[in-house]
């Protein structure tokens, strides 16, 4: 039985889906202004690595990520650049989808944009202003009224009178209590807007994952997840809004991933140590970014840094290094083993993905070991499990020469390196060996490294 940590009940619990056999997940997805960072990355995988399990597991998963296409951020954004609005949110929902290709991530089962559901929307106010959850400002604002919702702070542990204490209401607002947050906003003059029964505006921010995920998955589904720093306001919010609109219970399960730092630092622009996925991945190798996540447990704290990108990159190299040079056996012809077991163990135990990599790298000393005892046919039964498990973490799923040889952006091409490694050849054949020596050297300090064996020289990137 799966055991998931629940945000809601801190701890962990047996994973019951309301559907036996089917998982419905939605995750809080991109705010598209800007290009995605690395902690949008860390959710990305870490929710990836979840489906890719529960799937491995046998679950027919239905896995919801949504975009935020429209939002105070964005608006700024566009206005800044000088172009509308939905250009930016189309260049940066083009951007996403090319990084998380490259770190392996799966597309969802939907991805529904905020902008699409705006009558669903509209029809949820609706319900709250009806029960008495919501109340119409006379400014065309919106707003839930946090009081009329008994449990609110249930997710968060926070109490609606400490949040009260010292807070004030701006001037500007409209709202009968500073808690009560903005369901629909009136528009400004020259902004983009849709036509509602409260007068032009657009949804707040915290409605639409609420209309969006119960159209998707209905009134009540099994998991939420998100980043650390949504649990409170934003799923605080959703909780409040989708019970008192459905009636029923809006989450079972809910999960978030653990926070990034930068050189045990809080990641943000003000410190100068924010970083874009796609900026990282000029400097390292995409499945070693994603290798680097999946080394943590998902709700673990992550520290960025140059030393551990780099220790990332060494001990993925030691589990392709167990590959190279080998056919693994046919996923059919290899049973399931004791480290299908163990690997299943850790997986089992909330998605422990530290422990999982632990089972990778000891099915690679295997491999490592009946190479040096001359058993080929068990290195490769061993290899087909390497492969088979590091797939379920999205890992050792290229061809070993393909990872050793992938450009990283250095000054030598794949052409340059096979004409040095040809010419050292011809040194060694002429016994020019002090020349050969100093090819070896040359690549080294451009940080190309040389395997001789029987078979003849290959390379890879250090």
């Amino acid at each position: 039985m799966i055991r998931i940590y629940n945000t809601l009940t801190q701890q962990k619990e047996e994973f019951r889906p309301i559907e036996p056999g089917k998982v419905r997940m939605y995750v809080c997805g991109m705010t598209v202004y800007d290009y995605c960072h690395l902690g949008h990355a860390r959710v990305l995988v870490a929710f990836d690595v979840i489906t890719r399990y529960l799937r491995h597991r046998g679950y027919d998963v239905n896995y919801v990520r949504n975009i935020t296409d429209i939002d105070d951020k964005i608006l700024r954004r566009a206005d800044e650049n000088g172009e509308p609005y939905d250009e930016l949110t189309d260049r940066m929902i083009k951007a996403m989808h090319e990084d998380e290709a490259r770190l392996g991530v799966l597309s969802p089962d939907e991805e529904p944009r905020a902008t699409a559901y705006i009558d669903e929307i509209i029809a949820m106010i609706h319900k709250l202003i009806a029960g008495g959850h919501a109340y119409a400002a006379d400014n065309g604002d919106v707003y839930f009224a946090v009081d009329s919702f008994d449990d609110y702070g249930k997710l968060s542990k926070k109490k609606l009178e400490d949040l009260l204490a010292g807070a004030r209401v701006d001037v500007q607002e409209a709202k009968r209590s500073p808690a009560d947050f903005a369901l629909w906003k009136a528009a400004k003059a020259g902004e983009v807007s849709w036509p509602s029964p409260w007068g032009d505006g657009r949804p707040g921010w915290h409605i639409e994952c609420s209309a969006m995920s119960t159209c998707c998955l209905g009134d009540t589904f099994d998991i939420h997840g998100g980043g650390p720093d949504l649990l409170f306001p934003h799923h605080e919010n959703e909780i409040a809004q989708s019970e008192c609109a459905t009636g029923h219970t809006f989450v079972n399960t809910w999960m978030h991933a653990g926070a990034i730092r930068v050189n045990k630092e809080k990641m943000s622009k003000s410190l100068g140590n924010f970083f874009t996925i796609r900026e990282i991945m000029e400097k390292y190798l995409p499945e070693v970014v994603r290798y680097f996540l999946v080394s943590s447990h998902y709700r673990s704290q992550v520290d960025y840094s140059e030393e551990n990108l780099a220790e990332a990159g060494r001990t993925l190299t030691r589990l392709y290094h167990a590959l190279r040079g080998i056919v693994p056996a046919k996923a059919a012809d290899v049973p399931e083993s004791e480290h299908d077991e163990r690997f299943a163990e850790a997986m089992d135990d909330d998605f422990n993905t530290a422990g999982a990599i632990a089972v990778l790298h000891a099915v690679a000393n295997e491999i490592n070991q009946h190479r040096r005892d001359g058993r080929e046919d068990d290195a490769k039964q061993s290899a087909a499990i390497l492969v088979r498990l590091g797939g379920v973490l999205g890992l050792l799923q290229q061809d070993p020469e393909a990872f050793f040889q992938a450009d990283t952006g250095g000054e030598l091409s794949a052409e340059d390196i096979e004409a040095l490694i040809q010419a050292r050849a011809d040194a060694r054949k002429a016994k020019n060996f002090a020349e050969a020596d100093r090819i070896r050297d040359e690549l080294l300090e451009k940080g190309i490294i040389l395997d001789d064996s029987r078979e003849g020289t290959t390379w890879r990137k250090a």
